[in-house]
């Protein structure tokens, strides 16, 4: 069963309802419903969902002191060691006392319902201002980094019974960073991970006497895995924890908001230097990310030292990057509420080795995550690549993208349909990122990405593996109608069946349904249509725009048609087709690493004209 998860070709953080099946969209419902009531009638109000993750729920909500609040439960399906780490995060919040930290207020289990109650920090997580900003301006991220410096500096300066007892963050990333733009104030959220660090900063044990190192457990790390897109490899490998854990979460977040990412790995391909920052503070992050250890401990110690003076420096907000997309982005006037979701295929020319055993060890309920779109087994800049095409599907967005490696370049085909035009400047450093993080991979392969609407998934269960798969009575396949193409563009089209079988997809469609698809393929249309099965469930995506309304009839009957013969399908996994509108094809060269491109030494002599240095 394992397997077959880990196979699965989208394993997101907090996945769409729209593409749980029946039964499990309606617990979920059915217990924030439960939640909600619980915390109504414990007299909090205006309950709402914050997030969910692998252990547990987060609500807000307001006190009768018009307070606003955080309630945590935990799963209360999962194991109780796992349930028990709620209690473990209560416990270390209470350790911390800094206005950074929202403050501890109570735990409780509430019929063997754990629940911590904490302050909320005011504003929006990083990652969500990431994805509506793009790229931080240089003087907000020195501030962050100032603020994240003096944090880290408070929290290897805990005590406790007067002895020295730092605590290890363990997973700081932008989502775990509240931002509240007014005031400038960064508020470090989710100690789900934290412990008391094992060793201090400069690799000694942390017991103070000889009894106590005698009888701790030195062999055993006691650090818990953190977002592994921003840990540092310390933390990655299990060795004893140490403020310097945090030290790298803090680089990769700085990193990923300088340069629009949702990772650290991006780092060879494009280097803090080629990010506009000032030459000190992009020397300082490419080198507390370097894969010498040494380098990477000095930097920290000098973040740690330099940061309140960097803080000081003059920085005005200077035009220093054209962010126009190189990639044609369609930006709709109207708005749309999707739930996107990014199908990759073709990319396991990307993998380097299989990893996989390596970290077979580890139990943890959130295994399934560090698998996420095949990222073991990569290089680095690989990761950054599959890990930016994701980030593509954190926007309103529907459409697809065929990525073509050769030896005398890079040759990209694309539709990207954006439903939000005023996150148009974030989305085209999204795409760019995709194509600087392309045009560093040095072998020759294709990468496919389909981005569809999650919310036009098709469910359909049956009771045994015995009986077929009928789709309801009421089901459609969704399209729209486009406007009609000109005769050179309509000569330019993409096949379905131009790159011949795809090599990463396990499930075999039978020959009525190939027969469908074919005839589909001759009518002038973009979009996808991806079949997912396990033995008991079947879900359908798709996103389909027609581009010939005279075939529309034609059209229907044959989307019909496919539905209508699901039953024909056997044996499980995940397979399907992409057809863009037509050929326009970009070409890049191939470029190891983007070049260097720093802020000004003297910002108010810029001259946009003679560029940056």
């Amino acid at each position: 069963m394992q397997e077959r998860n880990l196979r699965n070709f989208y394993i997101p953080e907090e996945q769409s309802i729209y593409l749980l099946n029946a039964n499990d969209a309606k617990k979920l419902k059915d217990w924030v419903a439960l939640c909600i009531s619980k915390l109504q009638q414990l007299g909090y109000r205006d309950i709402h969902l914050l997030g969910k993750g692998a252990y547990g729920f987060a609500f807000a909500g307001f006190g009768i002191n018009d307070e606003c609040y955080v309630f945590k439960f935990s799963r209360i399906n999962l194991p109780q060691h796992i349930q028990e780490r709620l209690a473990d995060e209560a416990y270390m919040l209470s350790q911390v006392q800094h206005p950074a930290v929202p403050r501890y207020i109570t735990y409780q289990v509430v019929r063997k319902q754990g629940i911590l109650m904490m302050d909320r920090a005011p504003g929006i997580d990083l990652e969500q201002y990431s994805l509506q900003h793009g790229r931080l301006p240089v003087r907000l991220l020195v501030d962050l980094a100032a603020q994240l410096a003096e944090l880290l500096q408070y929290l290897r300066s805990i005590e406790k019974d007067g002895a020295p007892a730092p605590i290890v963050h363990g997973d700081i990333k932008p989502s775990n960073l509240v931002f509240e733009e007014q005031s400038g104030h960064l508020s470090l959220i989710d100690w789900g991970s934290s412990v008391f660090a094992q060793l201090d900063h400069e690799g000694h044990y942390l017991s103070n006497n000889v009894m106590q190192l005698m009888s701790a457990d030195l062999q055993h790390s006691n650090a818990r895995m953190g977002d592994v897109y921003f840990i540092g490899p310390e933390q990655r490998s299990g060795q004893l924890s140490s403020p310097r854990f945090d030290e790298q979460g803090v680089a990769s977040t700085l990193y990923a908001l300088a340069s629009g990412q949702a990772c650290r790995f991006g780092r060879k391909a494009i280097p803090a230097r080629s990010l506009g920052l000032p030459l000190e503070f992009a020397t300082m992050l490419d080198s507390m990310l370097a894969d010498d250890l040494t380098l990477r401990q000095q930097a920290g110690d000098y973040f740690i030292k330099q940061m309140p003076r960097l803080k000081q420096l003059v920085l005005p907000e200077l035009p220093l990057f054209d962010d126009s997309p190189v990639l044609p982005v369609w930006v709709s006037p109207q708005r749309r509420e999707l739930d996107t979701v990014v199908y990759s295929s073709r990319k396991s020319f990307l993998r380097e080795h299989n990893e996989e055993l390596d970290i077979a060890y580890i139990d943890d309920v959130q295994l399934e995550r560090y698998y996420k779109n095949y990222l073991e087994g990569m290089g680095e800049t690989e990761k950054a690549f599959i890990a930016a095409v994701s980030r593509l599907g954190r926007y309103p967005v529907v459409g697809g993208l065929a990525i073509h490696w050769q030896a005398g370049g890079i040759y990209i085909d694309s539709s990207l349909n954006l439903y939000d035009q005023s996150l148009s400047q974030a989305f085209a450093l999204a795409v760019n990122n995709v194509v600087t993080l392309a045009r560093a991979i040095g072998k020759v392969g294709i990468f496919k990405a389909c981005l569809f609407n999650a919310r036009n998934t098709i469910h359909i269960s049956r009771a045994s593996e015995a009986e077929p798969f009928v789709a309801p009575a009421e089901s459609r396949i969704p399209y729209q109608l486009a406007p009609v193409l000109s005769a050179e563009e309509a000569s330019k089209q993409h096949s379905y069946f131009e790159d011949g079988k795809d090599p990463d997809e396990q499930l075999v469609l039978p020959d009525a349904i190939m027969d469908d698809i074919a005839r589909l393929n001759l009518i002038r249309h973009t979009g996808c249509i991806i079949f997912e099965v396990t033995p008991l469930y079947m879900k359908i995506h798709s996103y389909y725009r027609l581009l010939d309304p005279a075939a529309e009839p034609e059209f229907n009957r044959l989307l019909q048609s496919i539905l209508s013969k699901v039953g024909l399908i056997s044996g499980d996994g995940v397979g399907g087709f992409m057809k863009l509108p037509y050929k326009d094809t970009r070409k890049f060269s191939h470029q190891s690493q983007a070049p260097q491109l720093l802020y000004p030494a003297n910002p108010l002599q810029f001259n946009a004209a003679s560029g940056p240095c």
